[in-house]
């Protein structure tokens, strides 16, 4: 397994899962991240290749994220990269995840009110959610892009008016 600490900007693809073990709490969720290119063809802004990585918190921050993140947020995730590669039924799969450090709302994209925990306070958390599909489709297979991943406002803001 390579470790590689990693940057990644993308958008939040399942609902975030939070658990509670015995080494305390732990988060996952889906990172979807498109490329973009100025297609010269066309004159505009073109989607390239989806890649998908899941993202696992620990401790404080996992809290933080049950509470703070939502299917759809632009994210901006810090960690270190884990690539594993496994066979099953007789095909290779590949797997990224993130071990993250860090996770925020990427305020490029939008606005964020942050509230700062005090130490040994826990996020307030909803009931149990159910287990999301983490599969990725075997290589060849379309991926469904939701509008979830790529809303017309982020493509196209509106202009503001600054007084």
């Amino acid at each position: 397994m390579n470790e590689t600490m990693v940057c990644v900007v993308g958008n939040v693809a399942t609902q975030p899962v939070c658990r509670d073990g015995s080494t305390g709490s732990s988060a996952r969720f889906r990172l979807a991240v498109t490329s973009r290119y100025w297609d010269r063809e066309k004159s505009e802004w073109t989607d390239g290749h989806t890649n998908f990585f899941t993202v696992w918190a620990r401790r404080t921050l996992a809290a933080n994220v049950a509470s703070s993140v939502s299917l759809g947020d632009p994210v901006v995730v810090q960690g270190r990269l884990k690539v594993r590669t496994e066979q099953r039924d007789g095909q290779s799969w590949v797997s990224a995840d993130v071990d993250a450090v860090a996770i925020g709302h990427d305020l490029s994209r939008g606005t964020s009110a942050f509230r700062r925990t005090l130490r040994g306070e826990t996020a307030t958390q909803g009931p149990p959610q159910p287990e999301p599909n983490w599969e990725t489709p075997a290589p060849g297979r379309p991926l469904d892009t939701t509008a979830a991943l790529h809303p017309a406002a982020e493509l196209h803001p509106e202009a503001v008016g600054v007084t």
